[in-house]
């Protein structure tokens, strides 16, 4: 099962990023890469905002130095680039919601027509047979990768959050594709976990990293979402597929539930959907008097329950149709939950009071 794994790749994608993680910390303060403290953003001082930046110049530079490569890695390396770059762009000059998109889906299009990764089918999701896109998977793809992409960016809130559920996410992929029998594809993904994990340990403040905190920024976020939908679309997609469409949703699906209760929110509201507030998943649980880190904890929980669900359904062949109804009672109902979470919360401590 672990044949091909391998560890030289591993060691020089964790190593390389540990030494980019300190190195491009001065040029962070001299190029203004730097997150300010606010009202939304509650840290200690002026903190670089080049955690992507090095995960992806790991992975990069992993590749050049072991030949280990994503498929069609220079267009994967080269659509990366251009996210970190919108990325850091939107972190110095905070740039338009409406520039953003446009940006992203230029990315998209690389992974859609120039490395034809894109996707053909869904699979028997509705129950009436395979649901096939033909030409169409083009444009619903380019769809797909701005909605994860943005799911990743807008889920990095807290510490170790971003980065955290990447990881997640991440692990589940290696697993199926471990258990399907297309372990010569684990590598990509593992070079990605191996640059992410030294970011985590400045991130969170590890024992050995205290003392250089770093933020992921939106390159990295946007690098990480863009990362998992390519992959996700690659071992989904054709005859040798390591998993089912619907699994690799339930697979990210807190990223997405989350962005689309926050989505439907903001419309509700009459507001626009990109506009940035402080209603997401993380804040309700601080705001409900939970601290950063058992956020943290919950939250990784949450994303841990709605992967294990994907991967038990690829499992056990739960039919498509079931999985696929199934995750949009859970939409749903976290919708619901999330629009009313202070009176289902008032509720709670009004009978706790009462007891």
């Amino acid at each position: 099962m672990f044949a091909h794994l391998e560890f030289i790749p591993l060691f020089t994608a964790f190593f390389v990023a540990v030494i980019l993680l300190v190195v491009m910390t001065p040029f962070a303060h001299q190029l203004g890469l730097v997150d300010h403290p606010s009202a939304r953003k509650q840290h200690n001082g002026m903190v670089p905002l080049t955690g992507g930046v090095a995960i992806f110049g790991a992975v990069l530079i992993t590749s050049v130095l072991t030949d280990v490569w994503f498929k069609n890695g220079s267009l994967f390396f080269t659509a990366s680039f251009f996210i970190i770059l919108l990325g850091m762009l939107d972190d110095k000059f905070d740039l338009s919601a409406k520039g953003r998109l446009m940006c992203q889906f230029g990315v998209a299009a690389i992974m859609a027509w120039a490395a034809q990764n894109y996707i053909t089918s869904l699979g028997n999701v509705f129950g009436f047979g395979n649901t096939d896109f033909g030409l169409f998977g083009y444009f619903f793809t380019l769809v797909c990768v701005v909605g994860v992409i943005n799911a990743f960016n807008m889920i990095d809130g807290i510490d170790g959050l971003a980065g955290g559920m990447s990881l997640i996410v991440l692990l589940a992929v290696v697993f199926l594709l471990l258990m399907s029998g297309n372990g010569q594809a684990v590598m990509a993904p593992m070079m990605v976990i191996a640059a992410i994990v030294p970011f985590l340990a400045f991130n969170l403040s590890w024992k050995g990293f205290k003392g250089n905190k770093i933020f992921m920024g939106d390159s990295g976020s946007m690098f990480v979402g863009l990362t998992i939908v390519w992959l996700m679309v690659d071992f989904t997609q054709g005859a040798e597929a390591a998993m089912r469409p619907i699994t690799a949703v339930w697979i990210i699906g807190l990223p997405l539930m989350d962005m689309a209760a926050i989505m439907y929110r903001r419309a509700k509201k009459g507001q626009s959907v990109l506009r940035p507030d402080r209603q997401h998943l993380h804040n309700i649980f601080m705001r409900a008097g939970l601290s950063s880190r058992r956020s943290l904890a919950a939250i990784l929980l949450m994303g841990c329950g709605y992967a294990t669900i994907g991967i038990l359904g690829e499992i056990y062949a739960v039919p498509e149709y079931v999985m696929f109804w199934s995750f949009i009672v859970s939409l749903i109902a976290y919708s619901w939950v999330i629009q009313n979470i202070w009176n289902i919360l008032r509720f709670i401590r009004n009978r706790n009071k009462n007891a």
